[in-house]
């Protein structure tokens, strides 16, 4: 199955859905068919930010229509923090959306967890997940998820992480696991591999960009239906 990947949001996190999903076809023997369009990070944060999510939605609908001239089966959109709009493109798309949180409940529950610390942007953060995890409960950090959030945008827009932010996104998920009693800490903005990849924090972390990798691999070597994750 030919994938279509909106990326560029940030450009960090498409590089690892890229190595991600060449190294998942490897491992199964099979090639890749895959097409990426290039959105725009800082455009995506303003949106976001004003709640714009039509706005969004039909720049998103454009680059799918690209994504469906180029010959893709499917969709995913390489950002949590994306997905803000997700009803309203999938009302617009000429292809398939595979959600990245929808599969994340199951994972969840399959491991036997039920409360979860969430990362990522303000707007994640605050709606849980937009209300999207049904069997296990969402806690996020106590403190100002403005600028917990303004932190992560940081490290997305410029795809670097600091010695400084990551101690900082360390901390937080340090205060989830002792004082709110999560048992792991979510990685839900897809740029946080650059803050968390490589280092022992000493607690439980669980990547949703590994997640969302699995089913689009899935998909790709024929393992899994479309319409059963489908939006």
């Amino acid at each position: 199955m030919h994938i279509g990947l909106i990326g560029g949001i940030g450009p960090a996190a498409t590089v690892v859905y890229y190595n991600a999903l060449v190294a998942e076809m490897r491992k199964r023997g099979k090639p890749l068919d895959l097409t990426i369009a290039q959105a725009e990070a800082s455009v995506l944060v303003v949106n976001s930010r004003e709640n714009n999510r039509d706005r969004q939605a039909t720049i998103y609908a454009d680059l799918i229509k690209r994504l469906d001239g180029a010959g893709a089966d499917c969709v995913a959109i390489t950002s949590l923090g994306g997905h803000f709009c997700f009803e309203e493109t999938k009302a617009l798309s000429a292809l398939p959306l595979i959600s990245a949180i929808t599969p994340l409940d199951a994972v969840f529950s399959g491991q036997g967890l039920k409360r979860v610390g969430l990362l990522g942007t303000q707007r994640v953060m605050s709606t849980r997940l937009y209300g999207q995890l049904h069997s296990t409960e969402a806690v996020v950090p106590d403190g100002d998820l403005d600028m917990i959030g303004k932190t992560y945008t940081d490290l997305a827009l410029s795809g670097t992480c600091t010695d400084d932010q990551r101690a900082f996104f360390f901390e937080e998920g340090r205060k989830m696991v002792e004082d709110q009693g999560a048992e792991a800490i979510v990685l839900a903005g897809t740029d946080l591999g650059l803050a968390f990849h490589g280092h022992d924090t000493g607690y439980r972390v669980i990547d949703a960009l590994d997640v969302h990798v699995n089913v689009l691999a899935k998909l790709a070597a024929g393992e899994l239906d479309l319409e059963k994750v489908a939006a």
